[in-house]
């Protein structure tokens, strides 16, 4: 008796939508593409991608002590 062959595992791309091979033979994993992973760095390079943060005003003091 054979073993069952190994089926790839396929997940979305988070560039396109797309399925996308993931597994080592797939260098640009998770993305399909070498494409949708520049266009995914790049979104990143240029802070389309931002994660919301209250703004505490503690960034103000360029991390100097207060006066006493």
């Amino acid at each position: 008796m054979e073993p069952a062959p190994i089926r790839p595992t396929l997940v979305t791309c988070p560039g396109c939508g797309g399925e996308s091979l993931y597994a080592s033979s797939n260098p640009s994993r998770p993305f399909c593409s070498e494409r949708c992973k520049n266009m995914d760095f790049g979104a990143w390079a240029s802070e389309s991608f931002r994660v919301a943060a209250k703004d505490t005003g503690d960034d103000l003091t360029d991390g100097l002590a207060e006066p006493s």
